[in-house]
């Protein structure tokens, strides 16, 4: 399977509707750590809903709309990355994140993220990168600040999480900001 390593030994590798079982048991797992962040947290309870999950995913990586990814570590899935959305026509995309507890404080999510930037700009041509975020979530926003991102504001009540409206804040790079910095954003 292809993979990227992201160092002490963990990967960033796709992660398919094959491996929902996978998905269900990590999700379980870390349920009461992504609830509040996740809406998918609520529901993917189990193998045909995460498959069913991950096959949205797969159709969107199919159109070139979105991908989703695994964050192994040792072998083991502790989180994932996505790019939520996707459009190459209008030269954008949203990036988002999981990880389970156990696999936080060492800059998994930061390397990936980093990885999928460069592949988005440098690769696909992409002009600009954003990171969706609650306001509520400081690990998340620190996320942003490492890969040079700029706070741009916020969505007021953008969606809603377990019955209650969440503000979004939207941080983003652009291309040219994230090349300069020689892929470490606007303010690398």
């Amino acid at each position: 399977m292809l993979s990227i390593p992201l160092g002490d030994g963990a990967r960033l590798c796709p992660l398919e509707p094959w491996q929902a079982a996978e998905l269900a048991a990590h999700t379980d797992r870390a349920r009461g750590h992504l609830a509040p962040w996740l809406p998918w947290a609520h529901t993917v309870t189990d193998t045909a809903s995460a498959r069913a999950f991950l096959q949205r995913y797969a159709d969107k990586q199919a159109a070139d709309e979105g991908r989703i990814y695994g964050i192994r570590l040792d072998g083991e899935l502790v989180g994932g990355m996505f790019f939520r959305l996707f459009s190459a026509s209008e030269g954008s995309c949203e990036l988002g994140a999981w990880l389970a507890p156990e696999a936080q404080g060492r800059g998994l999510v930061t390397t990936a993220a980093r990885r999928m930037i460069d592949w988005a700009v440098g690769v696909r041509g992409l002009a600009r990168a954003e990171w969706l975020v609650s306001p509520d979530n400081g690990p998340s926003i620190a996320v942003a600040k490492r890969l040079g991102m700029t706070h741009e504001g916020t969505l007021r009540s953008a969606f809603p999480v377990s019955g209650r409206r969440q503000d979004l804040q939207v941080w983003a790079v652009l291309a040219h900001e994230w090349q300069a910095a020689g892929g470490k954003g606007a303010h690398g």
